[in-house]
């Protein structure tokens, strides 16, 4: 999942082109981590180091972290550490582009210090950000300090995405969420919580995306806007707001919600809208204050 919001933030900067990122992000899947990416990434070396190595081992039968440590860039324990390390998923991505001659070692090294500048991320946040940790990436991205229930409205979206993870695709990617006077749907399904806190949320896509969303969850192929995809994706949105009013009981906050309904071009005031891009396609979580 971190893998596309880091290609995202290289494909804005101008670092890659479209066609480039996707390829990249086809290719990762086959790609096998280098030591030099993961010691850049953790901060045990630095381009120009890593750079040198690659170069002594033109010279040198020896491994990647033999030589680093016999420089002294690098000790041993810290070699054995990113020999075990998790592949993450921007580093499968990085080592892609490196491999496709997309971008150099240098020019990796600057983007990922920037894009950490950029968002103030701290080392304790990188960390849970390539474990693909879903609160603490809406937590970057997605900003609702201005908002009375923004921490509510924040959670919920933390907890769709999570979802949308585990019954739908994981290949799933979103941005900052926007506040529109006027939205205009295609399929969209819509459902109320209410209480203390009153929200009417909604999943909008255009016709193939809504049904395809709706395949996903079904887990059955679906061709159509038919009666059993308005359900499937009806009976998603309410699995995910049954979990939320869960989750909110467990703070002490009680609420409800009414049933579900499904509407197509329908035009809603005033909201809050997510855009959430799927290898299928873009569908839009909608969240509006009553």
């Amino acid at each position: 999942m971190f893998s596309q919001y880091f290609g995202q933030y290289l494909l804005s900067e101008k670092y890659l082109t479209v066609l480039q990122l996707k390829k990249a992000l086809e290719y990762q899947h086959s790609v096998r981590l280098k030591l030099g990416v993961l010691a850049i990434n953790a901060g045990y070396m630095n381009a120009q180091q890593a750079s040198e190595v690659h170069q002594m081992q033109a010279k040198v039968d020896k491994r990647f972290g033999e030589i680093a440590v016999d420089l002294g860039y690098i000790k041993e324990e810290q070699v054995d550490e990113l020999l075990c390390s998790q592949s993450f998923g921007h580093l499968l991505l990085a080592q892609a582009l490196i491999d496709k001659n997309y971008m150099s070692l240098e020019r990796f090294e600057g983007a990922l210090y920037e894009y950490k500048k950029k968002y103030n991320i701290s080392k304790q946040q990188f960390d849970a950000l390539q474990r693909d940790d879903v609160d603490e990436i809406i937590n970057v991205y997605v900003n609702l300090e201005e908002d009375k229930y923004g921490d509510e409205i924040k959670q919920y979206i933390s907890l769709f995405m999570r979802n949308i993870i585990r019954f739908i695709d994981s290949e799933v990617y979103t941005n900052k969420i926007i506040k529109v006077e006027e939205c205009k749907t295609k399929w969209v399904v819509s459902q109320r919580i209410k209480n203390l806190i009153n929200l009417q949320t909604y999943i909008n896509a255009e016709e193939e995306v809504f049904v395809k969303i709706a395949s996903r969850y079904a887990e059955e192929e679906l061709t159509s806007v038919d009666e059993m995809a308005k359900d499937s994706v009806g009976e998603f949105l309410n699995l995910n707001n049954g979990l939320y009013l869960v989750a909110m009981s467990n703070m002490g906050i009680q609420l409800d919600m009414e049933p579900q309904s499904v509407s197509f071009e329908k035009t809603i005031s005033s909201t809050y809208m997510l855009q959430i891009e799927l290898p299928f396609g873009k569908m839009e979580l909608i969240i509006s204050h009553l």
